[in-house]
């Protein structure tokens, strides 16, 4: 059902497996889009999600930015493996309780948007922290 609407909505750029790499790092949630066509902004989070992915596996992990350039987090990890189906790349996660998936519609160094079961968008940009120190 995703690579359909996928296919019927147009992708920007195909994805590729080299583009993979930008997962790694800190990605801010700018706004979801619902199938619905109404969406949601977002401003100032106070949580940014940690991607890391070493080519075969990966986590996933809330975050909190502190002033002093740190984050804090907790032990909690939603584990996940990318697999790849005629070009569709899609995130599976699991977190020890549950089980579920999100296609890459698109990655770049700053962007990234993925799409979940329910045909929700998500679209993160690169987390830039701010220096607050003087």
């Amino acid at each position: 059902m995703l690579a359909w609407t996928c296919f019927a909505l147009g992708c920007a750029e195909k994805v590729n497996r080299t583009d993979l790499d930008h997962l790694n790092g800190y990605w801010e949630i700018e706004r979801v889009a619902f199938p619905d066509g109404s969406h949601r902004e977002y401003g100032i989070n106070t949580s940014v999600d940690f991607m890391f992915w070493d080519g075969e596996k990966g986590y996933r992990k809330k975050v909190q930015p502190n002033l002093n350039g740190t984050y804090s987090t907790s032990d909690d990890a939603a584990f996940f493996k990318i697999a790849e189906n005629r070009g569709v790349f899609m995130i599976r996660y699991n977190n020890g309780m549950s089980e579920w998936e999100e296609q890459i519609e698109f990655i770049s160094n700053s962007e990234l948007i993925v799409v979940n079961e329910e045909n929700i968008r998500y679209h993160y940009k690169r987390f830039q922290p701010g220096n607050f120190q003087k």
